[in-house]
């Protein structure tokens, strides 16, 4: 059958995505069909569309997606066509009308969840689980630093955060973006444009430093954020916005009081059906009794895919941002 897909046949800008006509083969052994109602939008999109993080060519695009089980090859078990189902994983290749994904990876969506809500906060949402509950779980009391608080990511972590107890201090670019981010439960804002985020950091907390800073931002922020941690914190780096940070020798952990340093990434920790299922049976939860409220501010066409790269790198969105097929 014939679907309509996003593909990119060269790295580069957001010029070179383009919509085309792409033939998708029945489902395979293990395999489901899922008719996309709604696709995520993430900041590792770019990444692979920049060939940052290099992927073989032509290639699709984008890595979770919510809509309907449309048919099941063989052995297939976990779910059935009519399903309602979110998923994120790899290959990327979500920016579609319809594609064939592994059975096992895609979740049944509560009744209490929309399509819309799952695909715009299931790579976001799990990356805030593991950021809080896994790279450095966050105790009532401590406080922590947060990159990006009104993005998609920093909006679900910092609601999240705060109802674990912490008090979040949030890095945003705007005004605008610093209401959003108080509204979502940061304590104190830091503008992304502060020569000394380490230095407006220790005054605000009292010369301690954070417990942990969740730093998206990469090779700009790096230094800065393990300037802001306290003795034995944990600096987690978990995203490239300015590029890959520097290599970093060991000793300069042992300098700032024995700090420690993670890079995680998603798929380490939900790498198995049962993995999968707690981590989402938990970001469902907090989802679903309103602990974490889910803004999708931006809704943009397939065909649009280009203008929503470029909306979301000159920083013009915030919170979730869907694709509808």
């Amino acid at each position: 059958m014939k679907v309509k897909a996003i593909r990119i046949h060269e790295y580069g800008g957001p010029e070179v995505l383009q919509l085309e006509d792409v033939e998708l083969a029945e489902p395979g052994e293990g395999e489901a069909r899922v008719r996309h109602t709604a696709i995520g939008l993430n900041f590792i999109d770019t990444y692979h569309r920049s060939g940052l993080y290099p992927m073989e060519l032509p290639t699709g695009l984008g890595s979770e997606a919510a809509g309907i089980i449309d048919a099941v090859g063989p052995g297939v078990t976990e779910v059935k066509p009519g399903d309602r189902v979110v998923y994120t994983g790899r290959p990327a290749d979500s920016y579609t009308e319809c594609r064939n994904f592994p059975a096992w990876q895609c979740v049944p969506i509560p009744d209490s969840v929309s399509d819309e809500q799952a695909a715009a906060t299931f790579l976001k949402g799990l990356t805030a689980w593991y950021l809080l509950r896994r790279s450095y779980r966050v105790q009532p009391g401590d406080s922590v630093l947060l990159y990006a608080a009104a993005g998609g990511v920093g909006s679900i972590a910092s609601q999240w955060a705060k109802s674990l107890g912490a008090t979040v201090i949030g890095v945003v670019s705007t005004e605008a973006k610093a209401e959003l981010a108080r509204a979502n439960g940061c304590d104190h804002i830091i503008m992304a444009d502060n020569p000394d985020i380490a230095a407006a950091v220790r005054e605000l907390t009292g010369g301690e430093g954070v417990a942990a800073v969740y730093d998206s931002v990469g090779k700009d922020s790096f230094m800065a954020s393990l300037d802001s941690l306290r003795p034995h914190g944990v600096m987690v780096t978990f995203g490239n916005a300015t590029g890959p940070v520097d290599p970093v020798a060991p000793v300069e952990l042992a300098k700032r009081g024995s700090l420690f340093l993670t890079r995680p990434i998603l798929f380490d920790f939900i790498g198995t059906p049962a993995e999968l299922k707690a981590a989402a049976d938990e970001l469902f939860g907090v989802i679903g009794d309103g602990t974490v409220k889910i803004s999708i501010n931006q809704r943009y066409a397939l065909k649009d895919a280009a203008q929503a790269h470029k909306d979301l790198e000159s920083r013009k969105t915030t919170g979730s941002t869907v694709i509808v097929p």
